[in-house]
Parts: structure tokens; C-alpha cells; sequence
């Protein structure tokens, strides 16, 4: 999984907390978390795509929320950065090398491979059940109350500097 993905899940949960008007430019959330904007920039471009996240113009643009955080699962994210690969690629070794036997012993997937696929799936499974609002509650239940305090007068500030900009 890229880095990409836990970029945007924690910008996603930033994106979470504004109101419904404001929208974060990606150079912000960029900077909030010390990430490159560029590559950040390119993966919010594909939660936009995908119906995650929402690209608003103008001087007070930037991104939002596409949908309601309870509706976005941490598997959409995971998709639409990293796009629906299957983390393991059965290569079917077991038919290669000295002691390989004839293609009918292979017309069922190897117990590594069935177990390799459960996992997956189980792993999939669990990021489908837990959503933004999800990670937000957390976040909310977890993170010292001055650091959040912290976050939001950070978000509040530059609010007001994109205001006086367009003045």
C-alpha cells in the first residue's frame, strides 16, 4: 500500500471537520501533515475522481468532502489511490523447477494462495466496515484535547488569511 493512502485517509479526516462551505486547498493539507503538495495534490485528484472528495475553484477552494463521512469507507480511499490490484499475485511456482508434476495437478489454487485470498479479503472486509466518521470519532476519543484545539484554530487561521487575500 502507498503512503499516498495514509496521506489522504488523514486528509480526508481534516476535510471531515469543516463545514460544509469551506473547502482546504491541497498546498494547506500539504503542509498541515509535512507532505509533499505535489503528490498529494495528485492523490486528492483521485479521490475527486472517484466520488471521494470534491475540487472546488476559486480564491476559496481547495477540497472537501464529496459525501457525508459516515458514507466514505477507508477501502474507497484505498481504491482510488492505489487502485483494486490484489495485494498478493500467485505465480504458480509450485509447476516450476525439477520436481513439478503434470498440469492436472494444479487445477486447484495452492492452500497458500486460498489463504493469501481469505486475508485479502478479510483485510478488505474490515477497511469496507470503517468509515471516515469512523477515524474522526477516534480522533476525536484519542488525541489530546490541546492538540485538537490546536488543529482547528490552525484551520481557523487559515480561513481568515485566504479572507484577507481576497479583499
Amino acid at each position: 500500500m502507498s503512503e499516498g493512502v495514509e496521506w489522504v485517509l488523514h486528509a480526508c479526516t481534516v476535510l471531515a471537520t469543516l463545514p460544509t462551505d469551506q473547502a482546504l486547498p491541497a498546498a494547506k493539507l500539504a503542509e498541515l501533515h509535512d507532505v509533499p503538495p505535489t503528490y498529494l495534490a495528485k492523490h486528492l485528484q483521485a479521490t475527486t475522481a472517484a466520488g471521494i472528495t470534491r475540487s472546488v475553484a476559486g480564491p476559496r477552494g481547495g477540497y472537501r468532502l464529496a459525501r457525508p463521512p459516515a458514507e466514505i469507507t477507508l477501502l474507497d480511499i484505498v481504491l482510488a489511490v492505489d487502485g483494486d490490484d490484489t495485494a498478493f499475485r500467485c505465480t504458480e511456482i509450485r509447476q516450476q523447477g525439477p520436481v513439478a508434476g503434470p498440469p492436472s495437478c494444479y487445477a486447484r489454487p495452492c492452500g497458500i494462495a486460498r489463504a493469501m485470498w481469505r486475508a485479502e479479503d478479510a483485510w478488505r472486509a474490515e477497511l469496507r466496515a470503517t468509515t471516515i466518521a469512523d477515524l474522526l470519532m477516534d480522533l476525536l476519543a484519542t488525541v489530546p484535547s490541546e492538540l485538537l484545539q490546536a488543529g482547528a484554530e490552525w484551520v481557523q487561521e487559515v480561513e481568515v488569511a485566504r479572507g484577507r487575500r481576497r479583499s
